[in-house]
């Protein structure tokens, strides 16, 4: 593909117009070539190789067995093990860390492997075809922005429309409700267009949006090819769907996981997934092993035998796969939309789908699964007897739910562990199907070539018989890393020309190199283990083993010597350096450029856009105060005055039947309630909350304090033992609001929106030094007196 475009001007310029010959190839749009193809990635969350039933799982994918029915699936394709780093290096044609993508975006770290900016020397492909006559369009899960530059005060310079994108729908971060989802339109936040009561659900909506933004151009330009880039939230948690599409699957996982694994590893062989020779790995393969200081292996990454359960968790473990499955269903239901979209308006022979799971499945619901995940990211492990309260509204707008572990390890079979760890089939070997009708002869054809993400954009260029750009927006571009591996996509049995992949995420490593595997054996981040030099390493011939279960390393140590100085040579090729296993507080604590700086004060006005994570006031279980500056107009009043957080926690200051109340939301499980004894005064005042922590619950890690309830300088109500979480209100809708909730509701005595009316709200101020209520009380009330 030729960019149909001059450079330099080539017509004549006389005194007279009337005498000139204009030229606008320099001026002009570029032109793509007639009949170029539509290109369609669509990148699915979590989801290991063992789910859909086009793999081998159980759960119905029938549009994604459409695809592969025209297309070729993928059995040797490997990620990066985790979500930020798979779409970088996705979209770039290069290793994640060679764009500075060695983790997600909310950990990053400021080096040359791990700073979360992919460089403009290592184009998007959007960025590449915008410039060859292509619209472009992304969609949904974005994760490639820095966290402190998602916010409306930072740069836009990472958002999607400053990467090549014309448009974008859908959400910056690494997960959000899909009731409630933290929606950005282009560059700004908008509310979602309904709610889960009027039949709203994300997926749907990212579907319809797709149709969308094609539909927008085509009307106009009906030649003109398209890109569109889809990452709905499934099978990310939360696992959100309606109850009908669940219980589809009811009694449909009643037989374990680790039955699932056999039963699924059978139909992987019938189908050439695996060779026929392939073993399950054991579900806890490292179960015994210990850090470098005699640290366990983490409970957190440990599968509970089926055996070993109650009837009472088998039902629990088992409706949430239910769940679970009816997510990956029904958004597998709105992708079939699409394809009969493009299908009845004659796109889809012409479009080339690229279909993958961004890493294996995800172990982050524990061994007990959870109904509000937002517990894993405060160092909580949930309870089965918490968990079953919510049996049947797992799903729903209520919970925040993940699976347990053990589904983890099946939907990856046959392999080993799961999402994070990049030193096992189970966190990166994932689906993978490549479709283009008119492009590419084999359909419903298996490919067992070793392929990586970083393969596939290349292989895409090659399709487009386009060489990777020399430069792109005037920028000369660093070489792919990605190998193309278009001729096995007409013969299997090609070779594609790759010898080596190198893996490093989250403080585990591997590196493959002609049919052979080395890894390391350490729990991965958060464990926490440091200590790198002393990583065991193992050998393994995974042409052969794929799931990891024969170690070589004693009977091939030369062998294995080889392939670990391979890694650092490769390491050092493509900045794999330093490893980086920290732990929860290690991360949250180390130092990031966020706009607020060192601030411990903020003031929120009502009418503004929503304040997430990375830009507000972070309260991690310190002592803090909350002051609203309110004129109360009439005894109606009611409504919210300032909410952080959401359902699954969070916190809000709010009038209803003519008091102030306070809610302290602690994980989704208790409502810690303030309420004033008598109704709020007529006037201008202050309303405040004044949280100080004295210590910690019993044998926890949960702060606790004194909370009073304040109106003007009169405490009016006090609670001695608030408990309060030590981390984050969540990785979504834990956004700050003043005079409405937007979101999920913080409190259920309330429904949101619930805006504040009765009255005005000058201001909200939120204060994290540890400042006396009192002084800062006299501080607002010099501040009226100058209004």
């Amino acid at each position: 593909m030729e960019l149909l475009m001059a450079t330099e001007f080539q017509g004549r310029i006389e005194l007279d117009i009337r005498d000139s010959e204009p030229d606008w190839g320099p001026f002009a749009a570029p032109t793509a070539p007639a009949d170029a193809p539509n290109i369609l990635y669509l990148v699915w969350d979590d989801v290991g190789i063992a789910t859909w039933d086009c793999f081998g799982g159980l759960v119905d994918m029938p549009a994604m067995s459409r695809i592969a029915e025209r297309g070729v699936r993928l059995s040797q394709f490997h990620t990066t093990a985790l979500c930020s780093p798979t779409r970088a290096s996705l979209l770039t044609g290069r290793n994640a860390t060679t764009v500075g993508m060695a983790t997600i975006e909310e950990f990053t770290d400021g080096f040359p492997n791990c700073h979360g900016r992919i460089p403009a020397d290592t184009a998007l492909l959007s960025e590449v075809l915008a410039e060859r006559g292509y619209n472009t369009y992304c969609i949904g899960k974005w994760h490639l922005t820095p966290l402190e530059e998602s916010n409306l005060a930072s740069t836009k310079r990472h958002w999607p429309l400053s990467r090549g994108f014309e448009r974008f729908y859908g959400f910056l971060g690494g997960e959000t409700d899909q009731w409630y989802p933290d929606l950005v339109y282009d560059n700004h936040p908008v509310p979602p267009p309904a709610g889960p009561e009027d039949g709203y659900h994300l997926s749907k909506d990212l579907a319809d949006k797709t149709i969308e933004f094609i539909r927008d151009a085509k009307v106009i330009a009906p030649d003109k090819p398209w890109f569109a880039y889809l990452c709905p939230g499934a099978g990310h948690a939360p696992h959100h769907v309606f109850t009908e599409w669940a219980d589809t699957y009811a009694g449909r996982f009643d037989m374990g996981y680790e039955r699932y694994r056999e039963i699924v590893l059978e139909r992987q062989k019938s189908m050439g997934i695996v060779p026929p020779g392939t073993e399950l790995s054991p579900m806890n393969p490292y179960r015994d092993v210990k850090g470098p200081q005699g640290e366990p292996w983490p409970l957190q990454d440990t599968v509970r035998p089926w055996d070993s359960l109650s009837a009472d968790e088998k039902k629990l473990f088992c409706r949430m796969a239910e769940v679970f499955a009816g997510f990956l269903s029904y958004t597998d239901a709105q992708i079939g939309r699409i394809l009969d979209y493009l299908e009845h308006s004659g796109q889809l022979d012409n479009t080339i789908i690229v279909v993958i799971s961004d890493n294996g499945a995800s172990g982050e619901g524990g061994p007990n699964g959870s109904v509000n995940e937002t517990k894993f990211f405060n160092g909580y492990i949930d309870t089965v007897e918490e968990s079953m309260k919510f049996l049947d509204r797992l799903g729903g707008p209520e919970t925040y739910n993940h699976y347990p572990i053990g589904w983890a390890m099946a939907f990856n079979t046959p392999y080993k562990l799961f999402k994070r760890y990049a030193s096992h089939e189970g966190g990166i070997a994932d689906a993978a199907i490549i479709s283009w009708p008119n492009g590419i002869a084999a359909h419903g054809k298996v490919c067992d070539s070793y392929i990586n993400v970083c393969d596939i954009t290349p292989t895409v260029y090659d399709l487009l018989n386009m060489a990777p750009p020399q430069t792109v927006k005037g920028i000369p571009q660093k070489p792919l890393d990605g190998v193309s591996f278009k001729a096995a996509l007409d013969d299997p049995k090609a070779a594609t020309g790759k010898d080596t992949q190198f893996y490093t995420m989250l403080g585990t490593r591997g590196i493959w190199h002609k049919g052979w595997f080395a890894n390391t054996v350490r729990a991965a981040a958060p464990a926490g283990w440091s200590h790198f030099d002393a990583d065991r390493w193992e050998l393994f011939h995974i042409e052969a083993d794929r799931s990891q279960c024969h170690d070589l390393a004693a009977e091939y140590p030369d062998k294995l010597e080889e392939l670990k100085a391979l890694w650092f040579s490769e390491a050092a090729k493509y900045n794999g350096l330093p490893l980086a296993d920290l732990n929860i507080m290690e991360t949250m604590t180390r130092w990031r450029p966020y706009l607020v700086g060192e601030r411990t004060t903020y003031v929120y006005y009502p009418g503004a856009a929503e304040v997430g994570m990375g830009a507000g006031a972070e309260l991690r279980g310190q002592s803090f105060s909350v002051l609203a500056d309110v004129t109360v107009e009439s005894t109606g009043a009611e409504g919210v005055l300032f909410k952080q957080g959401g359902a699954h926690g969070g916190h809000v200051l709010f009038i209803q039947d003519g008091r102030l109340h306070y809610v302290y939301n602690f994980l989704g499980e208790q409502e810690q309630l303030l309420s004033s004894p008598a109704p709020v005064p007529l006037g201008r005042h202050l309303f405040g909350i004044c949280y100080t922590r004295t210590g910690t619950v019993q044998n926890s890690h949960t702060p606790l304090g004194e909370a009073r309830l304040f109106i003007d300088d009169a405490a009016v109500v006090t609670v001695p033992d608030m408990k309060t979480q030590p981390g984050t209100f969540g990785l979504a809708g834990a956004t700050i609001t003043v005079g409405r909730n937007s979101g999920s509701a913080v409190s259920r005595r309330y429904k949101a929106p619930y805006a504040f009316t009765g009255g005005t709200i000058a201001q909200v101020t939120v204060d994290i030094a540890g400042s006396r209520y009192e002084d800062l009380e006299k501080k607002l009330a010099l501040a009226f007196a100058r209004d």
